[in-house]
């Protein structure tokens, strides 16, 4: 991996599309502050719990189109497969740690999932399965979101796709268990919310 002044500014670049916070924006536009309400992340999952399916949909979108786009601007920068990898993680830690937000931000799922759709789809695809069936079953959109990430590492190796891959898939999971670490102190002390519980956003 050859770092030219070009490819540098490129990375920054990536780095700066997962940093758009995406559900700050959003919120803004409808008058209010997200991280003044609800959890305070700045995800679908808030978006969702305080303004609604509307905002959360765009959100959520979004989020995944960032992480897609950002993958994409990595690949032009060079051939090796390494380079989409990089990518990919720099991609969420913009979406984690948001300059324009001081360096706070989501949680990485959603960014994480753009990334990884267009990096290694099909070891996605069993990824959403798994994150349907536990939301499905529990309605803890965060223990669903912890199992799909480790799902996709796993996949990620037994598709053999790059070890490049693999390693940054196993990395952003660790991230995403590491920005839901309130998540699961909840899911311990049955405190933690279910999907369809609304919080007031006045």
């Amino acid at each position: 991996m050859v770092l030219t002044p070009l490819s540098l500014v490129g990375l920054v670049l990536v780095y700066l599309v997962g940093a758009v916070p995406v559900g700050y924006l959003v919120a803004k536009l409808l008058g209010f502050d997200i991280r003044s309400h609800g959890s305070g992340n700045i995800g679908a999952t808030n978006v969702l719990r305080t303004l609604g399916k509307g905002p959360a949909v765009i959100t959520l979108l979004l989020d995944v189109v960032k992480g897609y786009v950002a993958v994409w601007i990595a690949l032009a920068l060079g051939p090796e497969p390494w380079w989409g990898s990089v990518g990919a993680l720099l991609a969420v830690i913009g979406n984690c740690w948001s300059v324009f937000l001081g360096f706070r931000g989501g949680k990485g799922m959603a960014t994480g999932l753009g990334a990884f759709l267009h990096l290694m789809p099909w070891a996605v695809l069993p990824a959403i399965l798994v994150w349907g069936a536990v939301a499905g079953t529990f309605r803890w959109v965060s223990l669903a979101s912890l199992a799909a990430a480790l799902c996709v590492p796993i996949g990620a190796a037994l598709l053999r796709y790059h070890w490049s891959g693999v390693a940054t898939a196993l990395l952003v999971a660790l991230i995403i268990l590491l920005r839901h670490r309130d998540n699961v102190a909840r899911l311990l002390s049955g405190t933690e919310r279910k999907l369809g519980e609304r919080v007031s956003a006045s």
